[in-house]
């Protein structure tokens, strides 16, 4: 049931701020025994999923710009790739660091703008 709430949770947070299930994901994983580049991983996995659904949905409903999402993937996928690499060499400790300060940044910005 645990899953249920949380799986619903995540899949609502990214269809609603777009990609949001991560942030919530990636705790959700760590308190299921993954490390912190496990979890990491896992959630982007997890929100692949989700995203696909998301955007699926978006499309049949008008409201993808399919156009204006496709000028940003080639560069998105490189800065993936990188991410991705980076994310191997990383200690644990300044991972969680740098994704909390991250979300934070991102919330005061939201909050002041």
């Amino acid at each position: 049931m645990k899953n249920f709430f949380e799986g619903t949770l995540c899949g609502f947070l990214n269809g609603f701020f777009g990609s949001g299930g991560g942030v919530i994901a990636v705790p959700i994983f760590e308190r299921e025994g993954c490390s912190p580049q496990e979890a990491h991983a896992s959630s982007v996995a997890f929100i692949f999923m989700l995203s696909l659904v998301t955007a699926v949905f978006y499309g049949f409903s008008g409201a993808l710009d399919f156009g204006a999402a496709w000028s940003f993937i080639p560069w998105g996928a490189a800065g993936a790739i990188t991410g991705a690499l980076f994310l191997k060499k990383i200690k644990a400790q300044w991972l969680k660091r740098l994704f909390g300060a991250i979300i934070t940044a991102a919330a005061v910005r939201m909050l002041l703008s």
